[in-house]
């Protein structure tokens, strides 16, 4: 899962950046409107956390232009505690939840994880596939109710299959999604992690697609 942080106070992004990715997600950061409104219009985020008063260009505005141009990532707000005006107006431009300043990191985590897992289709934080469960809440990863160990790259390709189950998901998509904007994105290290994943998940979980790509089902659930 991959997200972007817009936020001018260096040290306030530098903390989200830093519980972002101790949670398991890639993260990129702007620090001024401009920056973060060319990143979410050409990178494909899986939610965005989005402070309201930037420089070059406002929050709202930023909002706008994404929502204008189509696109439908989930967007978290950061307002001032007293300006209740801000939030109807982020609302109102497609914004889909809000945290007011100041605010507890793990509040802005929780928020988040609920974004990325309602825009994926689920209601909880757990999701299961045959014998496998990822606990998003956790980052914990069982099977058959045994723990496993994963690195984070692996957790991070495992959880986006399992949150987009069923579909065919292919080796750009999973790039982008799964990577940071500075990592060296070669899509054989995609099969690298996929082969590891094997290793430690059931047989036949995770399918290869030829052409395709890979998807990840219940074992004998595939055709």
């Amino acid at each position: 899962m991959r997200l972007l942080v817009v936020e001018d106070d260096k040290d306030l992004n530098r903390q989200l950046v830093a519980a972002f990715t101790d949670a398991g997600y890639a993260v990129d950061a702007a620090f001024d409107g401009e920056e973060g409104h060319f990143l979410g219009d050409t990178e494909p985020y899986d939610a965005i956390v989005l402070d309201i008063g930037l420089p070059k260009m406002d929050g709202i505005s930023v909002l706008e232009e994404w929502r204008r141009e189509g696109r439908t990532a989930p967007v978290l707000i950061l307002t001032a505690r007293d300006r209740w005006s801000d939030k109807v107006q982020g609302i109102d431009a497609g914004a889909d939840d809000y945290v007011a300043k100041p605010f507890h990191i793990e509040e802005v985590l929780a928020r988040i994880r609920a974004l990325v897992r309602r825009s994926a289709g689920h209601a909880s934080n757990e999701v299961e596939c045959g014998p496998v469960r990822l606990d998003a809440r956790a980052g914990r990863v069982t099977v058959d109710g045994n723990p496993i160990k994963l690195t984070s790259h692996e957790y991070r390709l495992l959880a986006y299959l399992m949150m987009h189950q069923g579909r065919t998901i292919s080796r750009t998509e999973l790039i982008e999604h799964l990577y940071d904007q500075d990592f060296d994105r070669d899509s054989n290290t995609i099969e690298v992690f996929v082969g590891r994943l094997r290793k430690k998940l059931p047989a036949d979980i995770i399918q290869t697609v030829r052409g395709l790509g890979y998807c990840i089902e219940p074992p004998g659930h595939a055709d």
